[in-house]
């Protein structure tokens, strides 16, 4: 892995579990019939005792996995995000959050990932629903380095868990040194005119708008959440008091995403005005994910706009 190369996160999420297994003797990966679309085929070839293939049956497979768990194994389950957050939620919340099974919830290929494959394979509601289940953790990484820190937290910790990752090669943000802590978030880029919120893939487009509007004066702060469940409180209720103005941006409806869990902290203080750019509460459109991106105003360029419009109020 070169510095400067860009991964996927199924790239780093594979080789990251595969230096694992030398150390824990009961990690297990658990798919649906997507260990192709998950990049785990190698993993799979190399460890064939340590995989657990269930095929499109996302229910079974999280409840096979709470039994896993239940039984001391470290299961970590993949599948698309559109099916593992929605058909098996209830398996979810009864079998693994309510009984605090130690197991992982790996949503491959979530929000707008599948493009042309539309509404059904569409995920941008699985954070609005994960984040609602009491004792679930959530969260969205944005590039390999903090990829590779999340994992290494995941396989120490014992706690349920759920993340959600793309298909695309992430763009890098952080270094190799970025050290991943539950409940906090991190100030990407400082400043004091405006502050933007995001995580996961958007959160680099929203770092290229900084840097365009910086170029025109404009002072733009840019913050991670990265954990989105637990959330830093600390840190949200910081900004709600100093600044006037808060964007949260996310490939996710607008409806209970980040955008909302971030309101509901700003709300607090009575100070800070909060606009949430998201997909809006009707079905997406199809096209490639650049494409999409652009109709929604979820670019660099769209997000540049947005907050030009905001702070011209």
């Amino acid at each position: 892995m070169t510095n400067d190369e860009k991964l996927t996160a199924n790239a780093v999420i594979a080789d990251t579990l595969d230096k694992a297994t030398a150390t824990d003797s009961d990690l297990l990966v658990v798919t649906c019939d997507s260990r192709g679309s998950a990049g785990l085929v190698p993993f799979t070839n190399a460890h064939p005792d340590r995989t657990v293939e269930m095929g499109i049956a996302e229910q079974n497979a999280v409840t096979v996995a709470a039994g896993l768990a239940h039984e001391g194994k470290h299961p970590f389950v993949f599948s698309p995000a559109a099916f593992l957050a929605m058909r098996s939620i209830e398996q979810v919340k009864v079998d693994v959050a309510f009984n605090k099974n130690n197991v992982k919830l790996i949503g491959i290929s979530g929000g707008n990932s599948y493009t042309w494959l539309g509404n059904t394979h569409h995920s941008l509601n699985d954070v609005a629903i994960t984040r609602a289940i009491p004792d679930l953790e959530v969260y969205q990484p944005c590039d390999k380095y903090q990829v590779k820190a999340l994992f290494n937290y995941l396989l120490k910790s014992n706690k349920p868990a759920y993340v959600r990752i793309g298909k695309r090669k992430l763009d890098n943000v952080y270094h190799e040194d970025f050290g991943f802590i539950p409940g906090k978030a991190t100030i990407i880029k400082p400043g004091k005119d405006i502050c933007l919120i995001s995580t996961g893939e958007t959160l680099y487009f929203t770092l290229k708008a900084a840097e365009k509007l910086a170029s025109d004066g404009i002072d733009v702060e840019v913050v991670d959440l990265g954990s989105i469940k637990p959330i830093d409180t600390e840190m949200i209720g910081k900004l709600a008091q100093e600044f006037d103005q808060i964007v949260t941006i996310e490939e996710h409806d607008v409806i209970n995403g980040i955008g909302a869990a971030v309101a509901s902290e700003v709300a607090k203080y009575g100070h800070a005005k909060l606009n949430s750019l998201g997909f809006p509460d009707k079905p997406a459109i199809q096209g490639t994910q650049d494409e999409v991106f652009h109709y929604y105003g979820l670019d660099a360029e769209g997000i540049e706009k947005s907050v030009r419009k905001i702070l011209a109020k």
